[in-house]
């Protein structure tokens, strides 16, 4: 079955050809040209994933954003984030705000639709894997859900991905680099990607609650999960 995918994008040159690539690579498409409009979408059917230009008329991406992370409904929705400024504060804000990934214009058709496939397919279930514990946090890849004490956690898919490697590494510290590559699949990456992970991580913490902790920091280097 064909994945459903919205396409919210006010400029129409932009969005035909983003739903003519994604069409003929197999997935379903919807589309907005506004925020409310966007939203309107999301409350009648949600998809399988959700590309957002940052600036939309009358209601911004990162406002969108924010009140899709903000509704239990849509919280863990996997998001792209369609951005035509290449500033560094842009895309961290975007990220804070809960994107999973961005794509900056102008940008290949080719690699967005790779972004796509990406994001979904890390964003299902991993049947089969072991359930993974660290101190109260239980991680069970095969519903992909997250406990804390058994209180149900809403993850993004890269929040979840993220944990997950942390936790199989069993205590290793992981660079910047092992995770960007594990969990985007960024082989390179420059400074401003980089930063990528220390925002999911921060986003991820405030989740965990007081079992955030357990995420440490190891300074010059990356990151590593305490599980004691």
């Amino acid at each position: 079955m064909a994945q459903d995918v919205l396409v919210v994008e006010d400029e129409p040159d932009i969005r035909s050809l983003i739903v003519f690539h994604l069409t003929r690579d197999g997935f379903r498409c919807r589309t907005a040209a506004t925020g409310p409009t966007a939203l309107a979408e999301l409350r009648a059917r949600r998809p399988d994933l959700l590309i957002l230009d940052l600036m939309l008329p009358e209601t911004d991406g990162l406002e969108v954003c924010r009140r899709i992370r903000a509704d239990p409904a849509t919280a863990t929705l996997p998001i792209i984030m369609l951005t035509a400024r290449a500033d560094e504060v842009d895309r961290v804000v975007g990220l804070e705000m809960g994107a999973d990934d961005y794509v900056v214009k102008p940008f290949s058709p080719k690699e967005l639709v790779a972004r796509v496939r990406a994001v979904l397919r890390r964003s299902r279930p991993a049947e089969g894997a072991a359930v993974l514990r660290g101190g109260a946090i239980t991680v069970d890849p095969g519903r992909h859900a997250v406990t804390v004490a058994g209180r149900p956690v809403a993850l993004t898919p890269k929040e979840f991905d993220l944990l997950r490697a942390l936790i199989e590494a069993g205590g290793r510290v992981l660079t910047r680099e092992h995770l960007l590559d594990r969990v985007w699949g960024y082989a390179h990456a420059d400074e401003i990607e980089s930063r990528t992970v220390d925002v999911h991580v921060r986003r991820l913490r405030a989740k965990l609650g007081d079992e955030g902790r357990r995420v440490a920091t190891v300074k010059g280097v990356g990151y590593r999960f305490e599980a004691d």
